[in-house]
């Protein structure tokens, strides 16, 4: 299935059913009077989270959504039937943004999680609602009232305890796919992963979710390459773990290079925890890992692990704990918040 994180669709909601102008006529009933009924009314458009949706590919192909009308009103005092309502399923993390994308109107953030994103219009009242001791026999009945319509903006954010970051071709694919059994694209070249991918890891009896995040670059946050386009996927996640190629000649300015990025896009990002891998160090002598090491220590007061994903370096186990220990820390200090919520969706791989 391909992956698509945002959606621009159309809803209407339905109309409602018009009152109907009807009076009694019966055999031996001199002053039958009025009796229509009023109409029903018009099926509402929920949106509704889904937890096995990961993409908003279905709102791609159909982008205009109408819910049924209400039905008309009948003689005999019978009234029309509401409209039913149009349910859409969104994936867990999903916002919704009015057309201009200047105001969120929700965020769905839990499993059945509904909201009533447009009203069907209230059913129009018969004659019968009219009769009144001066007007016995009123020949009004009311229209049913027109259900809202709108367009609106889906943007699918991933929720993921960890997220990995790092320039293109950092081994971030090569990463997941040794920790979980996510099976994304992996090539000696820049720009291989194009769309976010899920895994979800196991260590010491605890899982969690980790997001490969496609590359980042100079510029990322006013779009250039694959720019702002996917940096609303680490809005999400609790930890950040970011990758660097130990192969390459200028490695704090990588390091700085995407710290940059992501303070830019979301300072709110920028403050949460982080966890500095190096990659590929079979490429590199101990001495220079040290020093780089010694380096990460002394000007950013930051501890460095080094890995080498490609191998499945037994090292790999210490990141992963470093996650659950913040992941544990996040769940202890948000007990109270019952908007945080965590998804586990993909297949998982036992270290």
């Amino acid at each position: 299935m391909k992956f698509l994180d945002r959606a621009k669709i159309f809803l209407k909601a339905g109309n409602g059913g018009d009152g109907c102008l009807s009076f009694r006529r019966e055999k031996f009933v001199e002053y039958g009077g009025p009796d229509g009924g009023d109409g029903g009314k018009g099926g509402d458009i929920i949106i509704e989270g889904a937890n096995h949706l990961n993409t908003l590919i279905d709102y791609r192909y159909q982008q205009h959504f109408s819910a049924p009308k209400g039905e008309n009103g009948r003689g005999s005092n019978k009234y029309g039937a509401n409209g039913a309502d149009l349910v859409l399923k969104v994936p867990i993390g999903t916002e919704i943004f009015d057309e201009n994308e200047e105001f969120v109107l929700a965020d769905i953030l839990q499993e059945g999680q509904q909201i009533v994103i447009a009203r069907g219009g209230m059913g129009g009242r018969g004659n019968n609602k009219f009769k009144s001791s001066i007007n016995q026999a009123p020949r009004k009945a009311e229209k049913g009232a027109v259900g809202e319509e709108l367009w609106i903006w889906l943007q699918l954010k991933l929720i993921a305890d960890a997220g990995l970051v790092g320039l293109p071709n950092a081994g971030k694919s090569t990463f997941l796919s040794a920790v979980t059994r996510a099976k994304p694209k992996i090539a000696a070249y820049p720009f291989t992963t194009l769309i976010p991918q899920l895994g979800v890891a196991y260590v010491d009896s605890r899982e969690f979710v980790i997001a490969d995040i496609p590359g980042l670059i100079k510029g990322a946050h006013e779009g250039r390459g694959l720019g702002h386009k996917f940096l609303a996927h680490i809005e999400r996640c609790s930890v950040l773990i970011h990758i660097i190629d130990a192969t390459r000649e200028d490695i704090p300015e990588s390091y700085e290079t995407i710290r940059n990025e992501i303070a830019l896009h979301n300072c709110e990002i920028d403050l949460k925890p982080e966890i500095i891998v190096l990659n590929k160090i079979d490429s590199i002598s101990p001495s220079e890992a040290q020093n780089i090491k010694m380096h990460f220590k002394n000007k950013y007061q930051k501890n460095i692990h080094m890995i080498s994903a490609l191998n499945h370096d037994e090292r790999l186990k210490d990141v992963l704990r470093e996650v659950v220990n913040f992941k544990v820390n996040s769940i202890t200090s948000s007990e109270n918040n019952e908007n945080d919520v965590a998804i586990a969706s993909s297949p998982s791989h036992i270290l």
